[in-house]
């Protein structure tokens, strides 16, 4: 299976931040099995909006902190192709912004760890090579998303069930 490094800085301690992103890539898993190669790695990073607003700074040329960032280090076609034998890969990495995740969740009147669960695996599937933006690409996505959170027993965040 995929591993994941886990860095929390400025979330709650209340809640299994590690246990939670674990629980969203097995969920990805299912539903995203090009994913499931012990070659991989990612890094999860659970930050403030201050270094997500940094990072979008520095990687995206915006000037403002976002729910999630992620940042794919293999392209989809190199991802399909390779094979489980080899050297590690790091797959990329995803920043989420608990100022930004928590007004969003309370918003939404959702739990955090529903919206956080929803961010980790919409990041997921981006490194997995999948694209909201790219054409035909959306629907394919928030499909994705929802069989994931529903094997997570969390609701449909897009409000289609």
């Amino acid at each position: 299976m995929m591993a994941l490094d886990i860095e929390i800085d400025g979330w709650p301690s209340s809640t299994d931040w590690p246990d939670l992103a674990e629980r969203a890539l097995e969920a990805v898993l299912q539903v995203a099995p090009e994913l499931d190669n012990q070659r991989l790695a990612a890094d999860v990073l659970f930050t403030i909006d201050e270094e997500v607003r940094a990072l979008n700074r520095e990687w995206r040329m915006k000037d403002a902190a976002t729910n999630v960032l992620s940042f794919p280090m293999i392209a989809r076609a190199d991802l399909l192709a390779m094979k489980p034998d080899g050297g590690p890969e790091m797959l990329g990495d995803i920043a989420l912004a608990y100022e930004t995740c928590s007004r969003e969740a309370g918003s939404k009147r959702i739990p955090l760890e529903h919206h956080a669960a929803h961010l980790l695996v919409h990041g997921l599937l981006h490194l997995a090579g999948h694209d909201h933006e790219a054409d035909g690409e959306a629907e394919t996505m928030e499909s994705l998303e929802v069989k994931a959170l529903a094997l997570m027993g969390i609701a449909d965040p897009y409000g289609n069930a």
